[in-house]
């Protein structure tokens, strides 16, 4: 299940470059999130391990980023945390990946949302006011959300003619997984996002999900007792190991 939902969140966040090699996956994209600018070591290898590390680490200088990788209970070879530990990696993002069934999901209220099956300016105009990205981050997730190959649902909900919360999910093999769920900052607490993610979730639903997977970072309270309130369950954690510049 673990490698299952790594793959599928590889395919719904692209990187802008991507090599293969021996097992490991190693994902650029301008040093615009961690999960798009760092290895996973999904599968089995065969290279010595230091010298396969020391690879990475010159694959990343050359783009002048920092080696970072995502790490899982089950990431090849077993004990990689620790040997990276010592190595001078520091553990950075513990996050939560959790799934739902969607069997029993409740309806989402009434609320006035708009969906777009691609990635708009309008969508991507509200997300970045919502979650105040820069003028370079913008860029950077622009090419990314247009390079996704599975179907997408960007939507955006609103109250009193303004978006107060944005989303995306992306299906792909009868899940759904959610990403950028954001909230405007002056409308907490007042159930939006909630109704956000029950549209985006009957979205799937309708359109052949059976599950939805997400992930949360460890410490954001909001965030997780909202996706506790919906039934969430974490499935496995995962987090980086970074060296630093």
């Amino acid at each position: 299940m673990i490698t299952k939902l790594e793959e599928l969140s590889i395919r719904a966040w692209p990187a802008l470059e991507t090599i293969i090699a021996d097992g490991w996956v190693m994902r650029f994209a301008a040093g615009y999130t961690k999960r798009a600018n760092s290895v996973y070591p999904l599968y089995p290898v065969e290279e010595e391990l230091e010298r396969k590390i020391k690879a990475c680490e010159s694959s990343y200088a050359s783009k002048q980023l920092p080696p970072i990788f995502k790490l899982t209970p089950s990431s090849q070879p077993a004990g990689l945390d620790f040997y990276l530990a010592k190595k001078g990696y520091r553990a950075d993002g513990r996050t939560s990946v959790q799934a739902l069934s969607l069997t029993d999901v409740a309806v989402p209220a009434s609320q006035t949302v708009r969906m777009y099956e691609a990635c708009t300016d309008e969508w991507l105009e509200a997300f970045c006011r919502l979650s105040e990205k820069s003028g370079s981050e913008k860029q950077t997730m622009s090419q990314t959300l247009r390079k996704i190959i599975p179907r997408t649902c960007y939507i955006a909900l609103y109250h009193e003619n303004e978006v107060v919360a944005c989303g995306l999910g992306v299906l792909d093999s009868g899940y759904i997984g959610l990403y950028d769920i954001v909230t405007d900052s002056c409308c907490r607490k007042q159930g939006f996002g909630e109704q956000l993610v029950l549209h985006l979730l009957q979205w799937g639903r309708d359109n052949g999900a059976e599950i939805s997977y997400l992930q949360v970072i460890a410490d954001n309270r909001p965030a997780l007792g909202l996706y506790a309130k919906l039934g969430y369950q974490e499935v496995y954690p995962y987090w980086y190991r970074i060296k630093d510049l």
